[in-house]
Formats: structure tokens, sequence, C-alpha cells
């Protein structure tokens, strides 16, 4: 799958992890970056651990990825609750260039990824806090 805006695929293997982790429960997040030659979007690392914080851990300070965390939370007379959320993280302090190519290839990799049921913008690690994402997705109506 193509995107028309930016020229970049989704590999396959993005689409395989992206179905592990929504029906096999045995991965908690995906980190998606660009091939070294910017044509492909990629896996750069799977994980099977619930800590969010080890999760955020991983996104770079001045790098833009895309991730998705199957996050987990209890809401109030329902119980435990999951909701795959889709991170677009584009650092204040990443390269333009990266932040308009990863912006103009983000739908691609959206569009293929069926499922998802929270969508997270961030440009700084308080954007993506537990806090912050936990507001987010309990107050969606997917």
């Amino acid at each position: 799958m193509t995107n028309s805006s930016s020229g970049v695929k989704v590999s396959q293997e993005c689409l395989e992890k992206f179905q592990e982790l929504k029906l096999g429960k045995k991965t908690k997040y995906i980190i998606y970056t660009l091939s070294p030659d910017n044509t492909e979007i990629v896996v750069e690392k799977t994980s099977a651990s619930a800590d969010y914080d080890a999760f955020i851990a991983e996104l770079p300070p001045t790098d833009c990825r895309y991730a998705i965390y199957d996050f987990e939370y209890e809401k109030e007379g329902e119980g435990k609750r999951n909701k795959i959320c889709f991170i677009t993280w584009s650092p204040d302090d990443s390269k333009i260039k990266q932040k308009m190519l990863f912006a103009s290839s983000k739908d691609a990799l959206r569009k293929a990824l069926v499922g998802i049921s929270s969508e997270i913008q961030g440009t700084d690690f308080s954007e993506v806090a537990y806090e912050t994402v936990l507001e987010k997705v309990s107050r969606s109506t997917f």
C-alpha cells in the first residue's frame, strides 16, 4: 500500500505485527519508523511489556515515530477496558523535513491498520503521558 502524498509504502510486517497485537494480545506496543531510504514504513520494535513508562522511554526525543499501544484501563462501573491507540510522535526538536515526511505518510499507515480506537498526536512527552492518554481514551466513544 502506497501513500499518494509522500510515495511511502507500508511494509507487510507493519500489518502482520498489528494483527498479532490486535488478535494475539501478546504484544503491547509497536513502534514504527521510516526505512533508511525513506521509502517504506517499517517496524522498529515490538514489546510484550505492559509498562507504559517503558514504552514512552522508547520514543526518541528528537526523531519522529508512529506507534501502536494496546492501552488497558479501568472504567468505573465497567471494569477493565482496552483501546488500541495510534500515536503520531513528532517532537518539536525533530527536523522539519522529517516532520513533513512523517505527516504526509501517516494516512497510509493509519488506513492500513484497521481496529484503532484512539488517535494521539504527540509533540512533547506531556502529550503522550499516561494521564493524558487515559483521559482521551476514556472519553472516546469508539
